[in-house]
């Protein structure tokens, strides 16, 4: 088996986190839910950095994206399964 290009922490995830440098548009990334040790594939839709999250499912404007288990914040801009989610994109609801 390859190693992982995406973890998702938890299974009530709906983003999961980049784990390679260079993660490049069209790249069909490995994906390992930590929680359980599945994985299945995503083909990631722009470059996306080291750190940064990938949406796992198509997103609306408000709403919440799930990191860890937990609310992280809302969709400020409508968002597909494949995308880069960023600060571009996705808000605190902090304030």
């Amino acid at each position: 088996m390859s190693e992982p290009q995406l973890l998702v922490h938890d299974l009530k995830d709906n983003v999961g986190v980049v784990v390679v440098e260079g993660l490049s548009a069209g790249t069909e990334m490995l994906c390992v839910v930590t929680e359980d040790n599945s994985d299945f594939g995503l083909k990631a839709n722009q470059d996306v950095p080291i750190g940064h999250k990938v949406a796992l499912d198509d997103f609306a404007v408000g709403d919440t994206v799930v990191k860890y288990g937990e609310d992280i914040g809302r969709i400020v801009k409508a968002v597909k399964k494949g995308d880069h989610v960023h600060v571009h994109n996705l808000k605190t609801k902090r304030w």
